[in-house]
């Protein structure tokens, strides 16, 4: 008898670690002995292998099998190691090729018939394979797919434990099974919506397309049907395609999640739109066990979209504070760290009082003015500091909604390409810098004479940072958003006009 070895990835949020499984058959009495620190789904394979090996063809001996997971040290989670503790067996029982099975990273997880179930998360798994050295994955078929959009790897997808077998040299007769394929996603795939749509609120919409432009994060402050889910929901039309890159990293955030990805890497920014109901932990991310990504690591690239912000509790709120500074999310646990991207676009909406009414023409409000404030209280200071565009959106008229088709409206097309010229002429102007957008430009270099506007143009943000109008972050962010509106302008450096402009865009929200 020999030592079997095989490999298999154990993940930690985004980054993965290869596991050696070793695994030893000795003449004691049958017993399977499985060490290495696994968690409870991952100590059940010991009866799942033993029942699939024995269902395809090929049982394990009865006599002691000692399964080893190295680095003993790492915690490892979840069913995913199943495939590769059975083949680890199989080439210890020389039914396999142990050199073949040494050299494969296998992903799977193992019913009791042998076959292979599809895995949450094999789009990062198979990255961190990639990243380690290995040129070949064994994965379940119904992720073969999903697997393959990693450039420069081999990937084999096996429908059994039987298949695996056979493929790593087993003497055995393949018989035809169905694949386990993933579930269905439960998530909508609507068309984006155009621009052109939006009637009124002209100073909305262009803060809109400064927002796309800059990467700023935005607050629509308005009563229910003046338009702030829609302006919310046309912002990724307005946004470039994902990077490959990006999209690579957002699919594999979304796999993680246990979203199945199909039909190939998407390029469009994703959009994200929790319930208000959602828990810090479903908005940011978490788990006992398993760390999954929340609404705002699956935002990243793209849009987080929070409706009706005052009725999210403080503690989800206040989880984006250091996200948002940062563009990483860190959740820690006893024994580890997990790390996920956070780079995404907040738009927060907000009625201006609990019933809704407050500041309409036609509204009667009867919220007293405590409960006003304690209402848009319930957004903190700090959160709202680190948004750079604060708008009010207002209920359109008759008379404009009648005069909706004679006049210009701004469609998705156009802005998307005033868009894009902007972000060229900033990423050509950061060249060089840790920074692409506007809006992740640090204060420092803002203030330096490469950054600084032109001389006298901030003499009123001046006077507003004096008298205590505004702090230091909002200053540094009215001086960002000046640099969006110059881009946009064409201009070569923001003046006193573009300053000014900024200083309305961040102001304007009663």
């Amino acid at each position: 008898m020999t030592i079997g070895r095989a490999h298999a990835i154990s993940l930690l949020g985004l980054d993965g670690a290869v596991v050696e499984i070793e695994a030893d058959i000795s003449s004691n009495l049958p017993s399977f002995v499985l060490i290495g620190l696994p968690d409870a789904a991952l100590g059940e394979a010991r009866d799942r292998v033993r029942s699939a090996a024995g269902n395809s063809g090929c049982p394990l001996p009865a006599r002691k099998l000692t399964v080893n997971l190295s680095p003993a040290a790492l915690p490892k989670h979840g069913s995913g190691f199943d495939l590769g503790i059975a083949l680890a067996a199989l080439a210890a029982d020389d039914q396999v090729s142990a050199d073949s099975v040494a050299r494969v990273v296998h992903l799977g997880e193992l019913g009791l018939d042998g076959r292979l179930r599809p895995l949450a998360g094999i789009l990062p798994a198979v990255l961190a394979a990639v990243r380690a050295g290995f040129d070949t994955v064994v994965v379940p078929a119904g992720n073969a797919d999903e697997a393959a959009l990693v450039p420069g790897v081999r990937v084999v997808g096996v429908v059994s434990l039987r298949d695996a077998a056979i493929w790593h040299g087993a003497e055995l007769e393949p018989i035809p099974l169905d694949a386990l394929l993933p579930a269905a996603p439960d998530e909508a795939h609507d068309e984006e919506g155009d621009l052109a749509d939006v009637i009124g609120n002209p100073d909305a919409v262009e803060a809109i397309q400064v927002a796309a432009a800059g990467g700023h994060h935005i607050y629509l402050l308005g009563p229910p049907g003046a338009g702030k889910t829609m302006l919310a929901s046309r912002l990724p039309s307005l946004l470039p395609q994902l990077t490959p890159h990006e999209a690579l990293e957002t699919a594999s955030i979304r796999s993680l999640a246990g979203i199945p990805v199909r039909g190939g890497l998407s390029l469009r920014p994703p959009f994200e739109a929790p319930h208000h109901t959602a828990s810090a932990a479903a908005i940011v991310g978490g788990g006992s066990g398993v760390i999954r990504p929340g609404a705002a690591a699956r935002a990243a690239n793209g849009v987080l979209f929070l409706d009706e912000a005052p009725e999210f509790s403080p503690a989800a709120l206040d989880a984006l504070r250091q996200p948002l500074e940062s563009g990483e999310i860190a959740i820690s646990r006893a024994t580890a760290t997990a790390r996920f991207p956070a780079r995404f676009q907040l738009v927060l909406a907000a009625n201006p009082c609990p019933c809704g009414n407050a500041g309409t023409r036609d509204g009667d409000c009867r919220c007293t003015p405590f409960a006003v404030r304690r209402y848009l209280g319930r957004l903190s200071g700090p959160l709202l500091d680190r948004v750079d565009i604060r708008m009010d959106v207002h209920r359109i008229t008759t008379a404009q909604l009648r005069a909706a088709g004679s006049g210009d409206r701004v469609d998705s097309e156009s802005a998307r390409a005033r868009v894009r010229q902007a972000r060229a002429a900033a990423a050509e102007r950061l060249r060089g810098t840790a920074w692409r957008l506007n809006a992740q430009v640090a204060g420092t270099w803002l203030r330096s004479p490469a950054g600084a506007p032109e001389r006298g143009a901030t003499l009123g943000l001046d006077r507003a940072l004096e008298r205590g109008g505004i702090t230091m972050r909002g200053y540094d962010r009215v001086l960002r958003l000046a640099w969006t509106l110059c881009d946009l302008d064409g201009s070569p450096r923001p003046d006193a006009d573009h300053v000014g402009r900024a200083l309305y865009l961040r102001k304007a929200a009663r």
